[in-house]
């Protein structure tokens, strides 16, 4: 990463890592969403938050080759993207609901998939990147500057797979004290009504 930040000024470069990591650990959809996969299991937290930072991934490859500026000139795609996104995240939430404890483990790839899913489906973290990452990346080397917006891009997904990790093993090692059958229960029941909360918050907007 190091190498690859020359493509950004080192000034800047150190002051989008500030505001990026000030961001990232602001509480928001994709931190309640590893948040809720980590009281379930340590391993499901860790692939939701592989999920989102694939998210983040994809959005930043969106503004570099400009399709994330569809959300700003299409009538309508923006609202169109936030209800598919919100009501995914209520399916979520209604699943969790229904299994509360039970133990019934999903597929490695599902844990992945929805992280993907709850960040990829939530314009507001593409009009925020179309915003955010040109600002810093403008008189920097390159014709249109998509080389520093990957560079930044990139670095603010480093940052959110290190945090949103944290986030699941500091989560799965505070159920582990209170892990039983009734308290699992009522654990799964509390990540389910996150889960709908983020998706009532998402429709709302």
């Amino acid at each position: 990463m190091t190498g690859a930040a020359l493509a950004v000024d080192p000034s800047t470069y150190a002051l989008f890592v500030l505001a990026a990591a000030t961001l990232i650990a602001t509480p928001g959809p994709d931190t309640l969403f590893v948040l809720s996969r980590g009281i379930e299991d340590r391993r499901a937290g860790l692939r939701a938050a592989l999920g989102v930072t694939t998210g983040i991934l994809f959005h930043t490859a969106l503004v570099a080759i400009g399709v994330a500026a569809v959300y700003r000139t299409v009538p309508g795609a923006e609202r169109g993207v936030r209800v598919v996104g919100g009501l995914f995240l209520l399916y979520l939430g209604v699943d969790a609901l229904r299994s509360a404890g039970t133990d019934r483990p999903s597929p490695a790839g599902s844990g992945v998939r929805d992280g993907f899913l709850v960040n990829a489906l939530n314009p507001q973290v593409a009009l925020f990147f179309l915003g955010f990452l040109p600002g810093f990346a403008a008189g920097s080397a390159g014709d249109d500057g998509g080389t520093s917006i990957a560079v930044l891009g990139a670095t603010y997904a480093t940052l959110t797979a290190l945090y949103l990790g944290a986030v699941a093993v500091v989560a799965d090692g505070a159920t582990d004290a209170l892990r039983s059958e009734r308290t699992g229960r009522w654990l799964d029941r509390v990540a389910g009504g996150v889960l709908l909360l983020i998706g009532a918050w998402t429709l709302i907007g």
